[in-house]
C-alpha cells in the first residue's frame, strides 16, 4: 500500500549524501558479441586453480567466512615480505579505501587527490564527512605533485596517489614520488593506490622498499584487475601494524566472502601464470597505442590495462557512439575524455577499425 504521509515527514538524507554523485560503473556486455571495454576487467577467463579453490568453498557457503581474512592476509604477507599484522583486507580496494578514510578522517578533515583520478575518491571522502581537495592533473596527464604538496594544510589528514592513474594510465616516477613524500608532514597519511601496478613495465616505483622507509605511506592493491577476481571483491592495504589494525576495526564484519579469500590465496600461488597474462596485456598495449598514434590520435603512455583519449564533450560523444555502433563499450568522462580497456588482439583490432580514420571525428 502506498504511504499517504507527506514526504517532508519522512526521515531525510544527510545533506552531503543528497548531493553526492553516484558512482558510474562501466556498462556490462549485453550480448556475447559486445566487447566490454568499459570497466578495465581482465579479458582472460579464471585460472583453473582459482576455479578449483572457489568450487571447494561453495559447499561451505552456509558458514560465515573467516572474519580476519587470516589465510589470505598470510598469503599476501608472504608474497610481499611483510607481516600479516601489516595487512588489512576488504571487499575490493574501494572497500579498503573506505576503511582507510573512516579510520583516519574526522568531519571537516581534508583529503587531497589528483583529478581526474579514480572517481570513487571524492565519493568516499564525502560520505565520511571529510572534504575532498582535488588537484588538476598536468597537461601530460600526470599527477601535479608540486601542486598537491602545496594543497596540504593543517586540516589535511590523507593524500591519495593513483599510480598507474585511473583513467589516464600515467605512472608516478620514483624520483618524483620520493621528492613529494619528503614534503608531506609525517602525520599525514599517503595512500599509494596501485590497482594496476601489475601491468607496469620499465622503471617504476619500488613501493615496498619505499614503504619500509616512510612510516606515513600505505600501499593499496586489488585482486580485481590483473588477477581477474573483479566479481569476487577482495583488495588489501599494506600499512604499519597500528594503522592496519585500525582498518580491520573499521571493516564491515565478514565483508570478504569465503570464495574471495580462497581465490586470493590460489591467485598468489599462480604467480607465473598471472605474469604471463600481464605481459600479454603490456605487449598489446604497446601495439595498440602505437597504431592509434599512427592514425593521428594523441595517446599518453599508459602503464595500465587501458588507454586514454583526452576529448572534448563533442568528441567524447562521437567516440562513444561510433564504438557503440560496433558493439564496443568504452567509458566516457564528461569534460575529460574516453578510457578504453585492453583485451585480446581480435577485440583490440575491432577498436582500431573504428578509430582508424581520425579525420571523421571532431578536432578535439
Amino acid at each position: 500500500m502506498t504511504s499517504t504521509l507527506p514526504e517532508a515527514s519522512a526521515p531525510g538524507l544527510r545533506a552531503a549524501v543528497e548531493h553526492l554523485p553516484a558512482y558510474v560503473a562501466g556498462r556490462s556486455a549485453a550480448t556475447e558479441l559486445t566487447a566490454a571495454l568499459a570497466s578495465n576487467e581482465s579479458h582472460f577467463p579464471p585460472l583453473p586453480s582459482v576455479i578449483e579453490a572457489i568450487s571447494a568453498e561453495t559447499a561451505r557457503i552456509h558458514r560465515y567466512p573467516n572474519m580476519g581474512v587470516v589465510d589470505a592476509r598470510e598469503a599476501i604477507a608472504r608474497h610481499h615480505g611483510v607481516s600479516p599484522e601489516e595487512v588489512a583486507a576488504g571487499p575490493g580496494s574501494s572497500g579498503v579505501l573506505q576503511q582507510i578514510v573512516s579510520a583516519v578522517c574526522d568531519a571537516g578533515d581534508e583529503v587531497v587527490f589528483a583529478w581526474r583520478s579514480f572517481e570513487a575518491y571524492p565519493i568516499l571522502v564525502t560520505i565520511a564527512g571529510a572534504r575532498p581537495v582535488p588537484v588538476p592533473l598536468l597537461d601530460n596527464e600526470h599527477h601535479d605533485l608540486a601542486a598537491m604538496a602545496a594543497a596540504i594544510t593543517d586540516r589535511t589528514r590523507l593524500v591519495l596517489l593513483c599510480s598507474p592513474n585511473n583513467p589516464t594510465g600515467a605512472a608516478i616516477e620514483a624520483e618524483a614520488l620520493e621528492e613529494f613524500l619528503s614534503k608531506v608532514p609525517p602525520h599525514v597519511l599517503v595512500v599509494l593506490d596501485e590497482a594496476y601496478v601489475e601491468f607496469q613495465r620499465g622503471p617504476g616505483v619500488d613501493s615496498l622498499e619505499l614503504y619500509r622507509r616512510r612510516p606515513n605511506l600505505c600501499i593499496l592493491r586489488t585482486f580485481s584487475k590483473a588477477y581477474g577476481l573483479a566479481g569476487l571483491r577482495i583488495g588489501y592495504a599494506i600499512a604499519r601494524p597500528s594503522l592496519a589494525e585500525g582498518l580491520r576495526r573499521t571493516a564491515i564484519p565478514f565483508g570478504v566472502n569465503r570464495m574471495a579469500q580462497a581465490a586470493a590465496v590460489a591467485s598468489l600461488a599462480a604467480e607465473d601464470e598471472i605474469a604471463a597474462r600481464t605481459e600479454a596485456v603490456a605487449l598489446e598495449r604497446t601495439r595498440v597505442i602505437g597504431a592509434l598514434r599512427s592514425f593521428g590520435w594523441e595517446v599518453p603512455d599508459s602503464q595500465a590495462n587501458f588507454y586514454w583519449l583526452r576529448a572534448s564533450d563533442e568528441l567524447r560523444e562521437q567516440l562513444l557512439a561510433a564504438l557503440s555502433a560496433a558493439d564496443i563499450l568504452a567509458r566516457g568522462y564528461a569534460g575529460d575524455g574516453v578510457r578504453i580497456s585492453l583485451a585480446g588482439q581480435e577485440t583490440n583490432d575491432r577498436v582500431l577499425a573504428v578509430l582508424t580514420d581520425r579525420g571523421r571525428f571532431a578536432a578535439k
